[in-house]
């Protein structure tokens, strides 16, 4: 069975309105959020989540050189490709029996930690906070918008915005001040990242046993003078979210169960310790404990597990409202793993991928996307873990685990404090990311930017760690290896959006099979064959809605704000669908009533 969380129903059923976001993003333009909505009791009923794209890549990795995994599954995506050039090269370590050296591990560590700086500031800056901006809040909430003009910005001395209205005013597209400079820093902190991994996005000079990245002094300098030149920026930018996300709460009463769903996050785990990792899946307990994100896995607020063996052996792919046949008549690749566990086959390395085109339908299939689910084998449920965005869980699992402990950044059992350097103009200042009561938009919101801030004060301990090395003379970057002919390997990372995972088979000297699951597939996976809801539906089924518009002018913006806290994709646009709405004269949904069954 699987399991998300129930709601209760509307008071009393009113006149349900058909309403469609397809496509939701520009970017890539393949997500569709398909909803009926009861105006009169203000709250969604039923969310669909559709993806119209099949992509391939567990297909035709089939026979590849197992060493070009690395640059072909970093063209999965044009925003993350560096996430998954890393997780396949953790992956490809684990095969060939090899580690990369210390200083090629701080090397990439730095090249991440820059990519989660530039991404999410892009993300935050630039596209999420346009539906909090003043000219949507203008369009969508007036009567909020004169509040927020009367009221005064609790860190108006360290922003320099003194009301409310002030910063959302400052976030309005290409003509506010704060929008326009994270453009700027994203361009500053995209040379950084292309300063450690060569190239942005497909990093050029990452591969199994190391980097091609030249470790001189002025690599880490060059990174340095760059990352200074952003911390007051994050700095600025942390006060100026709480202040718009607290006056959310603040006026409008409530507003926490907008895209509020259970507590069930996962984490893969970021930034490896190379005092640690060897990449010995017999170890990977105990290396991935010492990652500098932690990994791990939180229901209902409590942590059930940072044990990575247990987070690999957990993993399950569902079809339910796929486009593809069961592939649980297949032979399977890997029955044990080289701990001696039983290996499910709809665990990711015995998947076959056996795609079947057809019409959507939401009564049967409807999306190209697969469902992950985890197996909690304390209850036998298949829980539909989402990533929060990425930051929300990997802030989350970090704080309870209380295991990172760094000059800059260190997990306290209930926070993550993040001490960030001086800057230009302002003076050295730790934040702290505190676990918050709900998991809903705006904490996804709010943890994005304190992760900028993690990012960066984490990048601190790296580049002191690198240049120790280099001073030493310690400068290996690369390890040769032979490809074996008969291997498994497993490669856990945190795309910028959250959990990713890369698993391949090696027979014959090839790959014979390979598959990749970034957070999307987690985050947007339709109804799975239990009838549960992915995460976007499960967040926008049963959420109130505050618009202050009605069915004709209705633009959707608390259900945007909800998809967007999950960073799909960078979405940047929406169209919107049905034009003003089409009412539903006869509705039969085994959901409604039910909506997080």
């Amino acid at each position: 069975m699987t399991t998300t969380e129930r709601r209760p129903a509307p008071a009393e059923p009113g006149q349900l309105v058909e309403m469609a976001w397809d496509p939701i993003t520009r970017i890539i333009g393949n997500l569709g959020i398909y909803t009926k909505i009861d105006f009169a009791n203000r709250q969604v009923v039923e969310c669909h989540s559709t993806s119209s794209l099949f992509r391939g890549y567990s297909v035709f990795m089939k026979g590849k050189d197992p060493r070009d995994a690395g640059f072909i599954t970093s063209r999965i995506c044009g925003i993350c490709g560096d996430n998954h050039t890393t997780c396949s090269v953790y992956a490809q370590n684990m095969a060939y029996g090899i580690q990369n050296p210390p200083l090629a591990e701080w090397i990439i560590n730095l090249g991440e930690a820059a990519e989660y700086m530039f991404d999410h500031t892009l993300f935050q800056d630039n596209m999420v906070f346009v539906d909090f901006c003043e000219a949507m809040v203008k369009e969508t909430n007036p009567g909020l918008l004169a509040r927020a003009r009367s009221t005064e910005a609790p860190h108006a001395e360290l922003h320099g915005y003194r009301t409310i209205a002030d910063i959302m005013e400052a976030f309005n597209p290409f003509e506010g001040e704060f929008y326009q400079e994270a453009l700027r820093v994203s361009r500053v902190t995209r040379e950084m990242f292309c300063l450690m991994e060569g190239r942005h996005v497909h990093p050029s000079t990452v591969y199994p046993g190391g980097v091609g990245t030249m470790p001189e002094p002025t690599l880490f300098t060059d990174y340095l003078s760059r990352l200074i030149r952003v911390v007051d920026f994050v700095k600025r930018s942390v006060t100026m979210n709480d202040d718009v996300f607290d006056f959310f709460y603040e006026a409008l009463p409530g507003y926490e169960e907008v895209g509020r769903r259970r507590i069930l996050l996962g984490c893969w785990g970021a930034f490896q310790n190379p005092n640690v990792t060897d990449y010995r899946y017999e170890t990977m307990n105990r290396w991935g404990k010492a990652m500098f994100v932690t990994p791990g896995i939180v229901v209902d607020g409590a942590l059930l597990t940072n044990d990575l063996v247990d987070i690999n052996l957990g993993m399950r792919i569902l079809l339910g409202s796929s486009y593809y046949d069961d592939w649980v008549n297949e032979e399977p690749f890997v029955t044990h793993d080289p701990l001696g566990n039983p290996v499910d086959m709809r665990h990711p390395w015995n998947q076959t991928t056996l795609p079947v085109p057809q019409k959507r339908n939401f009564e049967d299939k409807y999306s190209w996307v697969m469902s992950p689910r985890w197996l909690d084998p304390g209850s036998g449920r298949h829980l539909a873990l989402d990533t929060g965005g990425g930051p929300f869980a990997r802030l989350y699992v970090t704080a309870l685990s209380n295991l990172v402990d760094t000059p800059y950044v260190k997990a306290t059992g209930s926070s993550v404090q993040i001490m960030l350097p001086k800057g230009d103009k302002l003076p050295e200042q730790t934040l702290e990311w505190r676990i918050p009561q709900w998991s809903n938009t705006l904490e996804r919101d709010r943890a994005r930017v304190y992760f900028v801030a993690y990012a960066a004060a984490m990048a601190m301990h790296f580049i002191e760690q690198g240049l120790q090395l280099v001073r030493s003379g310690d400068t290996r970057v690369f390890q040769d290896f032979d490809v074996p002919d008969e291997a498994i390997g497993c490669g856990f990372h945190e795309a910028v959006r959250g959990v990713l995972s890369h698993h391949m088979v090696i027979r014959n000297g090839k790959i014979a099979n390979y598959h990749p699951y970034p957070p999307t597939p987690w985050n947007a996976s339709p109804r799975d064959s239990f009838g549960t809801p992915g995460p976007y539906e499960d967040a926008v089924q049963g959420t109130p809605i505050f618009e202050e518009n009605g069915p004709e002018e209705f633009k959707g913006v608390d259900i945007m704000r909800t998809v967007r806290s999950f960073d799909p994709c960078l979405p940047c646009g929406v169209h919107m669908y049905l034009g003003k709405g089409r009412e539903v004269r006869k509705l039969h949904s085994p959901m409604f009533g039910a909506a997080h069954g």
